[in-house]
C-alpha cells in the first residue's frame, strides 16, 4: 500500500493505492482537513468506491448464467490493491484488472480505472470500467466519499443544514437490514435545505432515486455551503451511522442500488445497474468542491 499527493495552489489530496481510496483532502491555507479520517469507532473508511455492486445483495448472493455468487455489500474493488498507472501535476490514476480471485466471485473479466484531477478548489473522481470480454456485462459503480460535520469543533452536527438543488419534497428509499422495503420517506426542504437532526438517519441513508438532485452541499449554521458534491448519477445517497452521532456525513453518487428484500432475479435484473457490450467502456464522474478559498 502507498500513498500518493496531489496539490496545487489552493488544496491538497492524498490517496491510497488500497481502493484508490482518497484518503486526505485539505486547504493549503489553513491546512483544514475535509475527509473523515477513518476512526473505526464510527466507521473506517474514508471515501471507498463500490464496484461491482452497490449496496447489498438479497440473501449476499446473486445469480448469473445458472449459477450462485456471493458477495458482501458494496463490491469488492474497495478492498482490493490498485495500480497506480499515471500521475501528472493535477491527475492520478490508478487501475484494477479482474483476475481468478475476481472471477470465484464476479466472473467478467473488467477493467477498472479510477482518476482523480484538480481543478482549483475542486477534486473530480472519475471512473471508468471496460468489459474486456465478448459477452454483456453487468455492473454498477458509486462513490462514498464522508465529509467531517461539523467542519470546526466549535460548533455542533445539529446546527448545520445540507442543501440540496430542488424545490421539490425529498423522496427516499426505507431501507430495512440493508435492503430496500416498501414504501417511501418524504423528507420536507425550506429553499432546498434540510436541518440535521439527532434522528435524521435512524432509518439509515436518504437514498434519493430518478435523479431528483445533482448538487447536495454540507453548510454551516448560517446556511452558507462549505463543501459541494456536484454529479450527474440518477441516484444520491446521504448517510451517517445509525444512532452514533458520528461527526461526518457522506454525500455518495451511485450508478446502481441494493436489492429490494426478497428478490431473486438475475443479475442482469437488478434495479438501476449497467450493461456493457464486449469491448465496451462506462465513464463518468463527480466533482468535490471546497467553497471558502480562505
Amino acid at each position: 500500500m502507498s500513498r500518493y499527493v496531489l496539490e496545487n495552489k489552493w488544496i491538497k489530496l492524498e490517496v491510497e493505492s488500497a481502493g484508490a481510496e482518497i484518503k486526505s483532502l485539505q486547504r493549503k491555507s489553513d491546512s483544514r482537513e475535509y475527509m473523515w479520517c477513518a476512526d473505526k469507532q464510527f466507521w473506517g473508511r474514508t471515501a471507498p468506491v463500490l464496484f461491482p455492486i452497490v449496496g447489498g445483495l438479497n440473501e449476499q448472493k446473486y445469480r448469473w448464467n445458472g449459477k450462485e455468487y456471493e458477495m458482501g455489500q458494496h463490491g469488492f474493488a474497495r478492498d482490493m490493491e490498485f495500480t497506480m498507472e499515471e500521475q501528472t501535476e493535477n491527475t492520478i490514476w490508478f487501475g484494477l484488472e479482474a483476475d481468478e480471485e475476481t472471477r470465484n466471485k464476479y466472473p467478467f473479466d473488467f477493467s477498472l480505472k479510477l482518476g482523480y484531477q484538480l481543478e482549483e478548489m475542486s477534486v473530480r473522481v472519475l471512473w471508468k470500467v471496460v468489459n474486456k470480454g465478448n459477452e454483456d456485462m453487468h455492473f454498477s459503480i458509486g462513490g462514498h466519499p464522508a465529509f467531517m460535520c461539523p467542519i470546526t469543533e466549535t460548533m455542533k452536527q445539529t446546527d448545520c443544514f445540507i442543501y440540496f438543488d430542488t424545490d421539490k419534497t425529498l423522496q427516499s428509499d426505507v431501507f430495512a437490514d440493508g435492503l430496500v422495503a416498501e414504501g417511501t420517506r418524504e423528507y420536507q426542504l425550506e429553499d432546498g435545505y434540510l436541518k440535521i437532526t439527532e434522528d435524521l438517519f435512524d432509518g439509515d441513508a436518504l437514498i434519493m432515486e430518478n435523479e431528483q438532485v445533482h448538487t447536495v452541499a454540507l453548510c454551516l449554521p448560517d446556511k452558507t455551503p462549505y463543501l459541494t458534491v456536484k454529479f450527474d448519477a440518477p441516484l444520491v445517497g446521504v448517510w451517517s451511522p445509525v444512532k452514533k452521532n458520528a461527526p461526518f456525513i457522506c454525500i455518495e453518487p451511485w450508478y446502481g442500488r441494493a436489492d429490494k428484500i426478497g428478490f431473486l432475479g438475475e443479475l442482469s435484473e437488478r434495479e438501476w445497474g449497467n450493461t456493457l457490450k464486449g469491448q465496451e467502456s462506462f465513464e463518468a464522474s463527480y466533482i468535490i468542491e471546497i467553497n471558502d478559498r480562505s
